[in-house]
């Protein structure tokens, strides 16, 4: 037989009736899980390559249903700053970027999450300076070399400040032409197939960047070509008092009145939601993407996320951007939500199997992938993730789903992603690390500021 069995671990399968197996098996074969239960293993796996994984936790790998890949090159500036300032500085950093730059920041942090057990990821990148290349494309090729489930989003602003929107002119599309490109990359790397390893979304980047038509316009353009929409709503306090300014009303009422909700759409944050939009989401299917550390980072505040998985919403966790969140651990946001959820709302608010189901089925169903990942089951495709937890750190805490939660970084013995090994005891395999390290170092120094505080690009090529 060609299939590999996981043998010996704890597994947390996610499936309809959460089953778990305290001595378990976890079977693969190609890109399919065969199968997963307690053990002995069965007798038609006997001839099966058997991996010895006494001491481990099996979980589905890991779902991030918010990113900006590119902003790893722009880590640890504005780390004092609210959202509004934190854009307003480094809206002129990142009008520097271009290809070399993104491949090598979205390299970085892919390599990255694939090393906190993330499987499938989406990208939301907003931003194409002119002459910048093919800078989508870039993060869609560095997602194939580290091997991770890719479910990158379009993204666009049309709205600057001259015309009441917060990013400088320099920085946003004309309204065609992002419609044109959004078109083109929707035709050049979408798949719709249950197997996908690239779904592409669109996603105007919030309601003070883009204009009423861009997300009519967008809406009817993803939903003729049947792709998911994303965008960012209600991160802030500002972001409320923007739409009560502009538009006479609620962030979410707003998206509302532009036929923004739906089943095919993912909000990430909803930091600031009353009961009226918490309903409203759930009623029309609409997903959330919980981003807690960035949400700490930036100061924007809590998430209500028990009241909307009470609503039944589906939510899943999000890493949001690297200069928003310099972690950008998946698994730390298993933590931080679990305890941002209890800090307020109680002890009861958010159990540490509600954390890792976010992060697993919880983040399938946001990305419309619940077919096909985010528990493991036969048939399923097989990303696997096989965390260690007989080491120091872990190996006196009772529940092994709380030693992943809530004790320290657990080492990532292995990484499936469709059936191949990425990572391997805390190793990337895909690609060299220290070279990645590397090229997204060259990354940064190419956007680092130079005479005197003037912001601009270095004026070198990155070496490729």
């Amino acid at each position: 037989m060609t299939a590999l069995v996981l043998n010996g671990c704890h597994v947390v399968t996610m499936n309809g009736q959460r089953d778990e197996h305290p001595s378990g098996y976890v079977a693969v074969d190609g890109n399919r899980i065969l199968g997963a239960g307690s053990g002995p293993v069965p007798a038609e796996l006997a001839g099966a390559r058997q991996l010895d994984a006494t001491g481990c936790l099996a979980t589905p790998g890991l779902v991030n249903t918010h990113h900006h890949l590119y902003q790893w090159a722009t880590r640890g500036r504005a780390v004092d700053a609210t959202l509004f300032d934190w854009l307003t500085e480094l809206y002129p950093v990142w009008a520097g970027i271009d290809e070399q730059i993104v491949a090598a920041a979205a390299t970085a942090a892919l390599a990255w999450l694939a090393r906190t057990g993330c499987s499938t990821t989406t990208d939301h990148h907003y931003l194409f300076p002119r002459g910048g290349g093919d800078l989508l494309g870039a993060t869609v090729e560095a997602a194939r070399e580290v091997g991770l489930r890719f479910q990158p989003t379009r993204g666009s602003m049309d709205l600057g400040a001259s015309r009441g929107g917060l990013p400088p002119d320099n920085v946003v599309e004309d309204r065609d032409a992002i419609l044109a490109a959004t078109q083109a990359a929707i035709d050049s790397f979408h798949d719709p197939s249950p197997e996908s390893m690239v779904a592409i979304g669109v996603a105007p980047c919030s309601p003070f960047s883009v204009t009423r038509e861009l997300l009519t316009e967008s809406a009817a353009l993803a939903r003729s070509r049947r792709v998911r929409l994303h965008t960012h709503i209600a991160e802030t306090a500002d972001e409320s008092d923007y739409c009560a300014e502009k538009f006479g009303c609620t962030p979410v009422e707003y998206l509302d009145s532009l036929g923004w909700l739906g089943s095919d759409v993912w909000l990430a944050h909803a930091v600031h939601l009353d009961d009226a939009a918490i309903a409203r989401i759930a009623a029309t299917g609409t997903g959330v993407a919980h981003c807690p550390s960035s949400n700490a980072r930036l100061g924007a505040g809590i998430c209500r996320s028990r009241d909307l998985l009470d609503a039944g919403v589906p939510v899943g966790l999000g890493v949001d951007g690297a200069a928003s969140n310099e972690g950008s651990s998946l698994l730390s946001e298993l933590k931080a939500a679990a305890l941002f959820a209890r800090a307020a709302g109680g002890a009861q608010a958010m159990g540490v199997r509600s954390a890792l189901e976010m992060a697993t089925m919880g983040g399938a169903r946001v990305l419309g992938r619940e077919a096909g990942i985010g528990s493991l089951e036969p048939g399923k495709l097989a990303d696997v993730a096989l965390w260690r937890l007989d080491t120091l750190p872990h190996a006196d805490i009772a529940d092994p789903v709380a030693a992943l939660v809530l004790g320290p970084p657990a080492p990532l013995e292995l990484l499936l992603v469709n059936g191949r090994p990425v990572v391997v005891r805390d190793q990337v395999q895909t690609v060299d690390e220290q070279r990645v390290a590397a090229a997204a170092r060259r990354a940064s120094a190419a956007l680092m500021p130079v005479g005197g505080g003037d912001l601009r690009v270095a004026g070198h090529r990155l070496d490729p």
